[in-house]
C-alpha cells in the first residue's frame, strides 16, 4: 500500500445513531448519520445510505477501501450481558429472554452480518474480510476526541452510558501514540445515572438528556445530597461507585426501581404529565452532581499527567453546561471537545484509530486548526439541483446571489422573521452549527416561545443557542475561548443583563421564561448563562457573512440558531425535506443556496399540518 493513500471507512451501527465516516491518510473527507437520510430519527440499522455518500463524496467504490473499521467489539458487549444476567439471576429474566435472541440471530455474529451487508453496496460482492477491523467502544470515542484536536498532546477523557464494560476512560495521547490508561465499568456510569433521571422525570432515554440539561436552571438543586448519599458514592478524585439497589438497568426494563421512586417522592412522571417543580429540582440535582463529578476527574487527569489540553468524548461530553464548568474552573489550558461525541462519532474515531493506532501511521496537526472542517462533513447540493428539486416540490422562490442572498436574509432577521437556513455541507453530530439551521432574531423577547412552540412544536421550557461572529465574542459573553460546535456554555457578560425586580425573582420554575434576561433574551437561559456557538469565516463563510449582514442593520453580532426540523425527526438532509418541513410550521421564510423562499408566496395547498402530531408540555 506504499506510496498511495490510505482510505478507511468507519462504521457504528446496531445500537442508536448508525453512522458513517471515511478518513483518507488520516483526513476526514466525509462523514454523516443515517437518520439524515433514513428520515427515522436516532436510527440503528446498517447505515447503508450513509456509507454509500462517503464513498460518492470520495469517489471511491467498496473495493477500494484498504480497511473498514466497525466502532466496538460484539464480543466483548455479549460477555458482559451474560455476566450481568448471571450475577443477578433469577432476576431479570424477562429482559433476558427478550435480549438474547437478537444477539444469537444477529449481534453475536456481527462480522458476517457486516460483511453481507457491506457487500449489498457492491453487487453482492463482499469485502475481503482481513479488511475488517473491530475497535473497542471507548477506544473509538478516545480517538475521535484526540486524532482531530488541534493538540499535539492531550488528556482523553471519554464518559457515556457504557461500551462493551467501559463507562469512563481516561487516556493520554501525543502525537500518533494513544493510550487508555484507567477506566471505569459498568454499571457503574455517569451516563446511565443521567439517562435515569431522563426516564424517571417523563423524557425518553438517549434522547430526552438534552431536555434535562435545558430544564436544570428552572430548578434548585434540593436533592443533591440525596443522591450523593443514596445513588452514587463520588470520591475526590471523580471516581465513583453507584448503589445497584435503586437502578434496573442490568436486567429490568425500567431505568429505575420502586426504591428510587421512594425516595424520591413518587412514580416516575409520565410523558403526558404536566412538568411541576419537583421535576425542575430533581433535573438541576443530577446535573449539579454530574458537572461535579466531570470536573474532579478532570481536576484528577490534569495533576495526573500535567498536561494542558484537554479532550472530550462519549454522550455525557454532550452535557454543555459540564464542559463550561471545566473551561472556567481552569484545571486545562484548552479544551476540544468532538462535535459529534456520541456513539455516531463512533464510526469516526473507530477510522482514525486504525489509521494511527492500529497501522502506526504519523499524525499531522495543524496549527490552532482542528481537523473536522467545522464538523461540515456531510451532503451539499449545486445550484442547480437545488433548483431543479425545489420546483419538483412546487416551490416558488427568487435566485439571489451572494450578497443579495445574505442582504434579504438579514432583512428578515431583522424584521423578526423566522428563517430556515440551508447552506453547504451538512454537519456531523446533534448540533446545527448554520448548515442545516432555523434562526432567528436574538433581540426578540417572544422569539424562543415562538420557534419553540409554533416552529419546533416542542416544550416551551427548551432553550436555544446564540450563533456570534467570533470575533465579537469577548464583548457579549464571559468566555475567552473558540466554541465553534455548540457545546460550551458561558455567561452573558453583566453589561448585557438585564436585572430582574424582587417580585420577578421570587417566581418558580417555568414562571421565569417570559420574563427579559439580557438585550439578547431569546438565548439567555434564566441562569443568564448561554449555549455558545462562535461563527468562523475560515469555516462557514456564507454564515458569517449572514450575521454580519446582521450585526450592519441591528449592531447585533448574534442570531438565534437552532437545528432545522420539528420534534421528533431528524434535522433535514435534502432541499425537499427543508422545503416540507417549512411548509409544515411558521417558518417565514426559507434560504437554500442563493434560493430564497417566502411562505406568503407559496401554493397554500401544499402546506402540511405538524401541530395535530404533537401534545406539547
Amino acid at each position: 500500500m506504499t506510496g498511495k493513500p490510505l482510505r478507511i471507512l468507519g462504521v457504528s451501527a446496531f445500537y442508536h445513531d448508525s453512522a458513517a465516516a471515511l478518513c483518507i491518510d488520516g483526513n476526514v473527507v466525509a462523514a454523516a448519520q443515517e437518520e439524515r437520510f433514513t428520515r427515522i430519527k436516532h436510527d440503528s440499522d446498517f447505515p447503508r445510505s450513509a456509507i454509500q455518500y462517503c464513498l460518492d463524496e470520495g469517489g471511491l467504490t467498496l473495493d477500494d477501501l484498504d480497511y473498514i473499521a466497525f466502532y466496538d467489539k460484539p464480543f466483548l458487549k455479549f460477555e458482559r450481558l451474560l455476566e450481568t444476567y448471571l450475577a443477578i439471576a433469577p432476576r431479570g429474566f424477562k429482559s433476558f429472554s427478550m435480549a438474547m435472541p437478537v444477539w444469537v440471530k444477529e449481534k453475536l455474529f456481527l462480522k458476517d452480518t457486516l460483511l453481507k451487508d457491506l457487500g449489498s453496496l457492491a453487487d453482492g460482492v463482499k469485502p475481503d474480510p482481513k479488511k475488517l477491523l473491530f475497535t473497542e467502544h471507548h477506544q473509538s470515542h478516545a480517538a475521535s476526541a484526540f486524532y482531530p484536536s488541534p493538540f499535539e498532546d492531550a488528556v482523553v477523557l471519554t464518559a457515556d452510558g457504557v461500551g462493551e464494560w467501559a463507562t469512563t476512560s481516561l487516556s493520554y495521547g501525543k502525537g500518533a501514540a494513544l493510550e487508555i490508561l484507567k477506566e471505569m465499568h459498568f454499571p457503574d456510569s455517569l451516563g446511565l445515572l443521567y439517562s435515569a433521571f431522563t426516564y424517571y422525570t417523563g423524557f425518553k432515554v438517549n434522547s430526552g438528556e438534552y431536555k434535562v440539561m435545558g430544564l436544570a436552571p428552572y430548578g434548585a438543586p434540593r436533592f443533591t445530597d440525596t443522591i450523593l448519599e443514596h445513588l452514587i458514592d463520588l470520591k475526590p478524585d471523580g471516581s465513583f461507585r453507584m448503589d445497584m439497589r435503586y437502578f434496573d438497568y442490568c436486567g429490568g426494563l425500567t431505568m429505575t426501581t420502586p426504591a428510587f421512586d421512594k425516595l424520591f417522592g413518587g412514580p416516575p412522571r409520565r410523558a403526558e404529565e404536566k412538568l411541576d417543580q419537583r421535576h425542575m429540582d430533581l433535573a438541576a440535582s443530577v446535573q449539579w452532581v454530574v458537572e461535579e463529578a466531570m470536573l474532579r476527574l478532570a481536576r484528577s487527569a490534569a495533576k495526573e499527567t500535567g498536561s494542558k489540553n484537554l479532550c472530550l468524548a462519549g454522550g455525557v461530553a454532550l452535557n454543555c453546561v459540564a464542559n463550561g464548568k471545566i473551561h472556567r474552573d481552569g484545571c486545562f489550558e484548552n479544551i476540544w471537545v468532538q462535535p459529534a461525541a456520541g456513539d455516531a462519532g463512533g464510526s469516526l474515531g473507530a477510522a482514525l484509530a486504525a489509521h494511527h493506532w492500529y497501522l502506526g501511521r504519523p499524525r499531522n496537526v495543524a496549527d490552532n486548526q482542528d481537523g473536522m472542517s467545522g464538523a461540515y462533513l456531510g451532503p451539499s447540493f449545486p445550484q442547480s439541483d437545488i433548483e431543479s428539486r425545489l420546483a419538483a416540490e412546487g416551490a416558488v422562490f427568487d435566485v439571489l446571489e451572494g450578497d443579495a442572498m445574505t442582504s434579504r436574509v438579514a432583512d428578515a432577521l431583522a424584521d423578526g422573521k423566522a428563517v430556515g437556513w440551508f447552506q453547504g455541507r451538512m454537519e456531523f453530530g446533534p448540533r446545527a452549527l448554520g448548515g442545516r439551521s432555523i434562526l432567528g432574531d436574538p433581540r426578540s423577547p417572544e422569539m424562543q416561545k415562538t420557534l419553540n412552540l409554533k416552529v419546533k412544536y416542542r416544550e416551551s421550557f427548551r432553550p436555544f443557542a446564540p450563533s456570534i461572529l467570533a470575533e465579537d465574542l469577548g464583548a457579549w459573553f464571559d468566555h475567552d475561548a473558540e466554541s465553534p460546535y455548540m457545546l460550551m456554555v458561558a455567561d452573558v457578560l453583566p453589561e448585557r443583563c438585564v436585572e430582574m425586580t424582587e417580585e420577578q425573582k421570587a417566581l418558580f420554575g417555568i414562571e421565569k421564561l417570559n420574563i427579559p434576561r439580557s438585550e439578547i433574551p431569546a438565548v439567555t437561559h434564566v441562569d443568564y448563562s448561554a449555549r455558545l456557538q462562535t461563527v468562523h469565516k475560515e469555516t462557514n463563510p456564507r454564515y458569517h457573512a449572514l450575521i454580519s449582514a446582521f450585526k450592519d442593520r441591528t449592531g447585533c453580532p448574534v442570531v438565534v440558531n437552532t437545528s432545522f426540523n420539528v420534534r421528533g425527526e431528524p434535522i433535514v438532509g435534502t432541499p425537499e425535506d427543508a422545503f416540507r418541513c417549512f411548509m409544515g410550521t411558521e417558518l417565514d421564510v426559507l434560504a437554500i443556496g442563493d434560493c430564497v423562499l417566502e411562505k406568503e408566496k407559496q401554493n397554500p395547498a401544499l402546506r402540511r399540518d405538524y401541530k395535530d402530531a404533537f401534545e406539547l408540555d
